[in-house]
């Protein structure tokens, strides 16, 4: 019996090496198959050691961190590790010319010398229950998808509101399996979270869009803040007299790096897949949405280019603007290839007649699913005619120029006028905007706007059809032969929204908005938009059902199989091992890179691959340290089997027995399909080694005084 049970394990662990680990896991629900994949690949720990609410676990040690990464505590002071990529706002709103954070980095050698970031917040998981049968109570057989829609909507306002009560708590109820499943989520957010370090532009940010989605990389992806309490340890706003967390558990380091075949495991939000969806929804990635995005958004990058190559003031302004915008664009760039490359379209295809196939041999399961593709395609129908204006409202309208954008933010003012409100009501509100015009035009660059602003309107006017265009940007691009730089220039000479000096003026007389140029340019944006959402919730409610009963009706179909949920930024495990990849004929990556790739990478003055002096010298004398490995490099980064997305961007690289190896900060090129079809052979998850950014600390940082904090294994 215990050959057999040897036997099976090795058949097992052999099945499972060498592939991607498909999977985003509810850590609170891990059954015994994952269990067992965990186990035989080198995880050593229980599944209560992991996640518990009865104990200290793992789940204690990770947060959401800012509203879209991750983040986790690696010190009993509350000490909190990200990427640098998550961070890089907070860093640039503490930068300007004088004190350049973004390029120089950032070191705090004591905790008096951390800087606390107003708008920021970190949120610990503390409850997790389902509750579909309380979000579904009054939905009926036969009732028409807005109804359900409705339905469901209130019964989750009025669960969340029941459940937080008084309470400083977050509660969130979420749908999984296309809204077969509801679940709430309860959270303690923690308010007062400082900077302490951040690493040099060019190890923060090394390879910058170029390298970026690539293999291999060589980047030092990392910030560390630390989550203040009230003195008693409850969450509170920032306070001079709050004390570092003590925290419930954290993250001990791995110093002895990683190697071909070692466990790795991550925990942290992804934030959204679409793995379950039809064929439908691919191919408009692949022939409308992406390039959409793509399209409006290199016509933003090449305009902030020009501005931020020129000026290192608007450079520190844009940073992390022009990362955020990037970030994604290369993604669709990325995600149209590969979509492609990996015959995606077509094995959605093929799923789906499988389906129909299994569903006509039955009387039963053809009543129940038999039509459901009828109101898929009619809801595709209406998608293929709005999507593309769709994006581009979004895209080019009112989220592309700034000043447009910011504009919206004083549509309540404007109403009050239109409800003849009490001027002295309208006085107060006006007033209250006074913090957020501050830090607008704190970060504002109206040359650069006034240019980036000019190109999306005329390629939203060349791209998109007449009828579906904003009534503004055709009648402008009719008479001006597609070209706004001219109305763009008056409309921003004009414009409160476009001058701190004339805005705070309105803010003391505030008055109708109506007649302000950029203001009325964005109302008939919105207005046009609104046309749209109209089309676009009409086509939910005739396909949503159908997408809704074919993600159950695949796993009634494949019930031997082991579902996971679609990503929807709520906590999730994914596990792996470390691993190399062959990512085309003739073309096959090591598992790590080092320092000497850094080097090897090297531009003088070049904003992507330049590396500070220090830096270099420190490489050149190959002053290491205890951070080298056996063959006396620095290994940067390394790669994982793990299945990770956006919102993973932050979280920890595990190994068996609960210690920190890595930092997740990506994917790779081959696999950015990934949202929409898991790809087995060459998905990888890219991450900071864990020796590199101890390295960075004490060695280009010198703070001893974090080293010390840190329990190193």
């Amino acid at each position: 019996m215990r050959k057999k049970l040897l036997f099976t394990a090795v058949l097992l662990l052999s099945f499972l090496m060498g592939r991607a680990d498909e999977g985003m896991w509810l850590p609170y629900s891990l059954n015994g198959q994952n269990l067992a994949e965990m186990q035989a690949l080198g995880c050593k720990l229980t599944a209560e050691q992991i996640f518990s609410f009865n104990q200290p676990s793992l789940k204690d040690a990770i947060v959401q961190f800012g509203g879209g990464c991750t983040g986790e505590l690696i010190s009993s002071e509350g000490l909190l590790l990200t990427n640098h990529h998550c961070g890089l706002s907070f860093v640039q709103k503490h930068s300007s010319v004088e004190h350049d954070y973004l390029t120089d980095g950032f070191w705090a050698k004591n905790k008096g010398q951390e800087l606390p970031n107003p708008g920021l917040s970190v949120l610990f998981l503390s409850k997790v229950e389902d509750v579909t049968e309380t979000v579904l109570n009054g939905v009926v057989a036969g009732c028409t998808e807005a109804e359900r829609e409705e339905t469901v909507a209130k019964n989750i306002a009025a669960l969340e509101k029941e459940r937080k009560g008084d309470r400083k708590v977050r509660v969130e109820i979420v749908p999984f399996y296309s809204g077969n499943q509801f679940i709430l989520f309860e959270y303690d957010e923690y308010r007062d979270v400082r900077l302490v370090c951040c690493p040099p532009w060019g190890i923060g940010k090394f390879g910058a869009d170029t390298d970026n989605w690539t293999w291999p990389r060589h980047k030092g992806d990392f910030n560390i803040f630390r989550v203040y309490t009230a003195p008693d340890g409850s969450p509170a706003e920032y306070d001079k007299n709050n004390i570092p967390m003590k925290s419930k558990h954290f993250l001990p380091i791995n110093l002895n790096g990683v190697k071909p075949g070692d466990y790795a495991m991550i925990l942290g939000y992804p934030g959204s897949t679409d793995r379950y969806s039809t064929s439908y929804t691919v191919r408009n990635v692949i022939e409308e949405e992406g390039p959409a995005i793509i399209d409006c958004r290199t016509t933003k990058l090449d305009n902030y280019r020009k501005h931020m190559d020129a000026d290192q003031e608007v450079f520190i302004m844009y940073a992390s603007k022009q990362a955020s915008v990037s970030n994604y664009w290369k993604y669709y760039i990325g995600q149209v290839k590969q979509l492609k490359r990996n015959h995606v379209y077509e094995r959605r295809l093929a799923q789906e007649e499988d389906f129909k196939a299994w569903v006509n041999k039955d009387a039963q399961r053809k009543a129940e699913y038999g039509k459901i593709f009828d109101g898929i395609e009619k809801k595709w129908e209406i998608m293929d005619e709005i999507n593309k204006a769709f994006v581009y409202h979004r895209e080019a309208g009112w989220n592309g120029g700034e000043a447009i954008a910011f504009s919206r933010r004083f549509m309540r003012i404007n109403r009050m006028f239109a409800e003849k409100a009490d001027k002295a009501d309208i006085k107060a509100a006006a007033q209250m905007m006074k913090g957020s015009v501050e830090t607008f035009f704190k970060d504002y660059s109206m040359p650069l706007d006034q240019d980036v602003t000019a190109a999306l309107l005329g390629l939203f006017y060349k791209n998109i059809p007449a009828e579906l265009t904003p009534d503004e940007i055709r009648k402008v691009g009719d008479k001006n032969g597609g070209n706004f730089s001219a109305y763009v220039a008056k409309a921003f000479e004009k414009s409160i929204f476009t001058d701190q000096t004339r805005l705070e003026k309105w803010l003391q007389k505030p008055k109708k908005l109506d007649n302000d140029p950029i203001y009325a340019l964005s109302m008939d944006i919105i207005e046009s938009y609104n046309t749209l959402l109209d089309r676009y919730y009409e086509a939910q409610n005739l396909g949503n059902e159908g997408e809704r009963l074919y993600m159950k009706g695949l796993m009634e179909m494949q019930s031997d199989r082991n579902f996971y949920p679609d990503a929807n930024f709520t906590m999730r495990l994914t596990y792996g091992t470390v691993e190399p990849y062959k990512s085309a004929d003739a073309v096959n990556y090591n598992y790590y890179t080092t320092m000497d790739g850094v080097m090897a990478k090297y531009v003088p003055g070049n904003w992507e691959f330049d590396i500070p002096q220090n830096v270099r010298d420190l490489a050149q004398a190959r002053d290491y340290g205890r951070y080298a490995n056996e063959k006396g490099e620095l290994v940067v980064n390394f790669i994982t089997t793990n299945d990770i997305t956006g919102g993973n961007s932050g979280s920890p690289v595990i190994d068996g027995e609960g210690n920190l190896i890595g930092l997740a900060f990506d994917g790779n090129w081959e696999a950015m399909s990934g949202d929409l079809s898991f790809e087995n052979k060459v998905q990888r998850t890219i991450c900071v080694d864990a020796r590199y950014l101890l390295w960075c600390i004490e060695k280009v940082g010198k703070c001893q005084n974090i080293i010390d904090e840190l329990v190193i294994k």
